[in-house]
């Protein structure tokens, strides 16, 4: 379960560490100019010109030259694009997760683990509602208070768990979020009963989750997926409905993929 980046306390090559920090900061701001990067980054503007000369020699960057603002130019997404396709679960996934979608009338979400945080790596839209989901193929969200995550987290270890508990930066993102691992723990096992999870307003206002983990050959926890929708839409009867679409999809892609 350990995760390399939490196990190295400082980066060895600091100069890596100072690229990487501008390539996040470009994809989180968007097109932005010197001064305020090197204020977003607190590195002098000297610094960070060098780094954003470098990106642009790379092909990562680019300024634009009527506002002067550097942004990221497309390069990173072929990179992302790329690491996508060597995930084989999503082309055996996307079948069920359109079905589910049609069936369910919501988005679906497929998502990988990824230290103490699940990476989304799929998403299907359904088109019979307006209300959209903001969520990107890409972002990360946390295990221990999202559907996707506490569904993962079920089919672990204690120890596991506790290390992830201890791992993550556990805040209250909403009044709903839980933040006492005792109370984590009552829910986990009650996932483990009813085979899924839920995300009740835990990780965005408004927003509810049932979710269910895929498990490998092996047995270890590694994607699980979910149907999100607005709570005007998931209500508890709903949910209960949708469970049986949701348990039905996992013992469908576990078959499949194992």
């Amino acid at each position: 379960m350990e995760n390399q980046k939490e196990t190295i306390e400082k980066n060895p090559i600091q100069v890596a560490d100072r690229l990487f920090q501008t390539l996040e900061a470009l994809s989180s701001f968007g097109p932005i100019g010197l001064t305020e990067l090197s204020n977003t980054l607190q590195l002098n503007k000297s610094t960070v010109h060098r780094i954003l000369n470098s990106l642009i020699f790379m092909g990562y960057a680019k300024q634009d030259d009527a506002t002067a603002k550097y942004s990221l130019t497309f390069k990173i997404w072929d990179i992302a694009n790329q690491l996508l396709t060597h995930i084989d679960i999503i082309d055996i996934a996307k079948p069920h997760l359109r079905k589910l979608a049609e069936l369910s009338g919501e988005t679906v979400h497929l998502v990988q683990i990824d230290g103490v945080r699940a990476v989304y790596i799929d998403k299907v839209e359904s088109y019979h509602n307006s209300v959209r989901l903001v969520s990107k193929v890409g972002s990360r969200i946390p295990l221990y208070c999202s559907g996707v995550g506490k569904a993962l987290l079920a089919e672990m270890s204690p120890a596991q768990v506790e290390w992830i508990w201890k791992e993550s930066d556990v805040k209250k993102l909403t009044q709903h979020t839980v933040t006492d691992f005792s109370v984590l723990g009552g829910y986990l096992q009650q996932i483990k009963k009813n085979g899924y999870a839920l995300d009740n307003e835990e990780n965005e206002l408004g927003v509810r989750c049932i979710a269910a983990c895929i498990k490998d050959y092996k047995g270890n926890p590694k994607y699980a997926f979910s149907i999100s929708a607005p709570i005007s839409r998931m209500s508890d009867a709903r949910i209960q409905e949708l469970s049986a679409y949701v348990l039905q999809t996992q013992k469908d892609l576990e078959a499949e993929w194992n």
